[in-house]
């Protein structure tokens, strides 16, 4: 799944915006956070990352948010 560019949520200054929702606890048997979806190298990383790295990490969250509802974790 590609997402586009124009479609994902900006900052005030333009770059794309994190997908935390400040639930920010690991999910010991994925390795990610119950949040966002995203591993603790995504999230260390985040800050520093261009937008097409940002735009490629908020493109694999959809199947690792269905991964985190198998376990329970998410409604």
């Amino acid at each position: 799944m590609t997402v586009p560019a124009a479609n994902v949520p900006r900052t005030p200054e333009g770059r794309v915006a994190s997908p935390c929702i400040n639930i920010c606890k690991m999910h010991e048997a994925t390795g990610l956070c119950m949040g966002c979806a995203r591993t603790i190298g995504e999230i260390a990383a985040w800050s520093q990352a261009a937008d097409a790295e940002r735009i490629r990490i908020l493109e694999r969250l959809p199947p690792r948010r269905e991964l985190l509802q198998a376990h329970g974790v998410l409604p």
